[in-house]
């Protein structure tokens, strides 16, 4: 066996023999799928990536509108969002994982201190936790302790200010809370002033700091971000402009600079609002919902220079998909629709980042957002 790994890694030393590891299989096949939703919880599958079979669980875990989840980097807990608004404040909770039944134990809940928490993330160390208030335009931070426990509030940032469109930029949204690849900054998209807010945080303490700010036109409105595999490049879904916007990114600095913008639909198109944006493990395409056509744009990515190309609009037959993530193989695209009790599988060809349904459809109600995790 040595001899024959020695010389498979000759050969591909050599170009003579090519890996393509971004297509292959990962180690664990067997995973819980946790779909967060506008109902009354999260609701689970068991998810095989060597074949896309999913059997439903059904809802594991009770919250009210948990519209955005997420786990720590070792798939001990699992986080969520209470996205309420009106007269209550929205909610964060954590629960425990259980690898075997997919079910969840609450562990906590804290308060938003805003209304309508629609996104959260905990950073790489697992101890710091933050989460987006779209209505309030307020980011808040927590501390996370290793029994998976969110304690107090450590910081709670409000925006002020006003953008172009006045009937939807009337006050500040912040609308996600993303953690940089070196954990050192945060980034959370504005919808409502037009800019990408760019924070430090303290892995010690969880408190925020604002450093800066990558700016984008009047009433564009940026709602979610990815960065490429490299961290050189940043890519921005833009809900008032139907487009996504490239930034190069300093990961020294944090700084953002705007150097591209592309329509995610055609000219003169209807849209009710672009919604999500992802990049492949290779960094060769951009994916990006469209809520109204119901498509997928794809983009190809320049390397040297991060800009994109449009090589697709992908049908989905759904009116308003709007959460999409890759399954742990990458070879699977889920998109829900947020306005059906259904999500769907699109199947994803590695040499031209093109999306093809499976034909394969699934039933949670009002889908908006998925998160894996290895089953035992």
């Amino acid at each position: 066996m040595l001899r024959f790994l020695t010389r498979i890694t000759l050969l591909a030393s050599a170009g003579i023999l090519s890996i393509n590891m971004s297509t292959a299989a990962p180690h664990h096949s067997k995973y819980i799928l946790y779909v967060g939703t506008y109902g009354k919880g999260v609701y689970g599958y068991r998810y095989d990536s060597s074949n896309g079979s999913l059997e439903p669980l059904s809802m594991v875990g009770e919250v009210e509108s948990p519209s955005w989840v997420a786990t720590d980097a070792s798939h001990k807990y699992l986080f969520a969002v209470s996205e309420l608004d009106g007269d209550n404040d929205g909610s964060v909770h954590s629960f425990s994982i259980d690898h075997a039944s997919g079910k969840l134990t609450l562990i906590s809940t804290q308060s938003s201190e805003g209304k309508a928490p629609c996104h959260l993330s905990v950073d790489k160390t697992g101890k710091v936790l933050a989460a987006a208030n779209y209505t309030s335009g307020s980011v808040i931070s927590f501390p996370v302790s290793a029994d998976g426990k969110i304690g107090e509030k450590a910081s709670l940032i409000v925006a002020s200010g006003s953008g172009a469109d006045k009937d939807r930029q009337a006050g500040p949204h912040m609308h996600e809370a993303v953690f940089s690849a070196n954990n050192e900054f945060l980034y959370v998209p504005d919808l409502g002033l037009d800019i990408i807010h760019i924070f430090k945080f303290d892995t010690a303490t969880a408190k925020l700091t604002e450093v800066g700010a990558g700016k984008e036109a009047p009433g564009t409105g940026p709602r979610h971000i990815v960065f490429s595999p490299d961290d050189k490049f940043a890519y921005v879904m833009n809900e008032l402009k139907p487009a996504v916007t490239v930034f190069a990114h300093d990961s020294k600095t944090g700084s953002l600079d705007l150097i591209q913008t592309i329509a995610s639909v055609p000219e003169g198109q209807p849209v009710i609002g672009p919604a999500e944006v992802l990049i492949d493990k290779a960094g060769k395409y951009v994916y990006a919902s469209n809520r109204g056509p119901g498509t997928i744009a794809v983009f190809s990515v320049d390397h040297a220079t991060g800009k994109l190309t449009l090589v697709q609009l992908a049908e989905t037959g759904f009116t308003q998909p709007r959460g999409v993530a890759f399954d742990p193989a990458g070879h699977t695209l889920f998109v829900g629709d947020q306005k059906t009790d259904k999500f769907m599988t699109l199947q994803i060809d590695h040499a031209t980042g093109k999306l093809t349904p499976t034909g394969h459809i699934y039933e949670a109600p009002s889908p908006v957002a998925f998160t894996f995790v290895p089953a035992s």
